[in-house]
């Protein structure tokens, strides 16, 4: 076993118990661990079975099969950066819509505690 076989299959298994860890805390949900999950087993799969990783990496033209460990694991994040990209704008639209619907609700009640304070006022004139 070579040495960055070796720090592969070490690296994923400490990846694997730090995700599960933060979805056991609930720092980290489970949607968005799935796609985690699903990297640290293939890169746990292709590290172990030298074999298919040496036969993957000779279909794609690598010259050196742990090299594409890492490429695996480049991909992923890079598919997991996007998809957090797409959870980032929806949330920033939602929470500009959120801030829109308040600020109108929020004139709204100013408004009628306006209204119901020239009521007042106008109560206490006519009592003197």
């Amino acid at each position: 076993m070579q040495a960055i076989q070796i720090v592969a299959i070490a690296g994923s298994i400490v990846l694997l118990i730090t995700i599960v860890e933060l979805i056991r805390r609930g720092m980290l949900k489970e949607r968005y661990a799935l796609l985690w999950l699903f990297s640290v087993v293939v890169i746990f799969v292709l590290a172990i079975w030298r074999t298919l990783l040496d036969r993957v990496a000779l279909w794609f033209g690598i010259a050196y099969p742990p090299s594409l460990l890492f490429l695996v694991a480049f991909l992923f994040l890079l598919l997991i950066t996007l998809h957090f990209s797409v959870v980032i704008s929806n949330l920033s639209e939602r929470n500009k819509t959120l801030a829109q619907t308040i600020a109108l609700l929020k004139a709204e009640l100013d408004e009628i505690a306006a209204g119901s304070g020239k009521r007042e006022s106008g109560k206490d004139r006519r009592d003197t």
